[in-house]
C-alpha cells in the first residue's frame, strides 16, 4: 500500500481492480561520458518498483483472477504507462497490471 504523510493527514493510494501503483526509478544524473544533464534533457525511466496492488482482474464470472505482481517487485513499463500522481514531491505511477512488460529478478 503506498502511504504518505501530508500536514498530519496520511494519504494511502489503494489501487483498485487489476491497477498497481509504481515508484518510477530516478533519471540519470550523468551521460555514460561524464555530461552532467539538466532536468529537461533527462528521459524517464520506463522501470520502477510496486508499491501497492489492486485485488485482481474481475472475470467474466464474477470472480477475480490473483494479481501476478506484488507490493517489491521491479519491473520495466512501457514509457507511456500509467497516470501520474504526486504525494508530497514523490511522483507515483497509477496503471493497470497489463502494462508491465517483464519483472526485473
Amino acid at each position: 500500500m503506498a502511504t504518505a504523510t501530508k500536514a498530519s493527514a496520511q494519504i494511502r493510494l489503494q489501487p483498485m481492480g487489476e491497477r498497481i501503483v509504481v515508484q518510477r526509478d530516478e533519471a540519470e544524473e550523468t551521460t555514460a561520458g561524464g555530461i552532467v544533464l539538466p532536468q529537461s534533457a533527462k528521459e524517464k525511466p520506463a522501470r520502477g518498483v510496486v508499491v501497492a496492488v489492486g485485488s485482481g482482474k474481475l472475470l467474466d464470472d464474477g470472480s477475480r483472477s490473483a494479481p501476478q505482481l506484488q507490493a517489491g517487485d521491479k519491473v520495466l513499463f512501457t514509457s507511456y504507462a500509467g497516470e501520474t500522481v504526486e504525494i508530497d514531491d514523490v511522483e507515483y505511477l497509477l496503471m493497470r497490471e497489463d502494462d508491465v512488460l517483464a519483472v526485473i529478478e
